[in-house]
């Protein structure tokens, strides 16, 4: 999909990585400029949050904003069985999944991100822009500080 829409983008592997600080180690980057991809279940539709991973989901106002009334993470059976990956593993394109993707408008603050590719011990680092212009998600304030 990437290379078909013209973005630049570098892959490199690395030692599995299980965490956002553990991938923002081994990838020699700022935490923040990690893309962390959520999927979420919102009544009876699935749904995907980008997130700087030194960020959390800000689910009550995710909620109202939204204008929805339940909000839950998708459970491990439910993220495989819709994308085939493992949680934690998963690229911020939820339309690779048929899911509507929002991003938090935090990450624009980055230049580059970067994203575990399918898989634990693989991940893309490429331009903030670019992501926007090959995903095109709603961008909007979804993510809060960690507690």
């Amino acid at each position: 999909m990437l290379r078909d829409r013209d973005a630049t983008f570098d892959v490199f592997e690395h030692e599995p990585v299980f965490t956002s600080e553990e991938a923002a180690q081994v990838r020699g980057t700022s935490l923040s400029s990690g893309a962390k991809a959520l999927i979420c279940k919102a009544g009876d539709a699935f749904l995907m949050f980008v997130l700087p991973a030194d960020k959390r989901l800000a689910s009550k106002e995710v909620r109202k904003r939204l204008g929805l009334r339940s909000l839950r993470f998708a459970n491990r059976e439910e993220v495989l069985e819709m994308t085939g990956l493992k949680p934690g593993s998963i690229p911020p394109f939820g339309s690779l999944f048929d899911l509507k993707t929002y991003c938090d408008e935090l990450l624009r603050d980055e230049s580059v991100i970067n994203f575990n590719a399918g898989d634990h011990s693989i991940s893309i680092s490429m331009a903030y822009e670019d992501f926007i212009r090959v995903e095109q998600p709603q961008i909007g304030m979804f993510a809060e500080a960690c507690k």
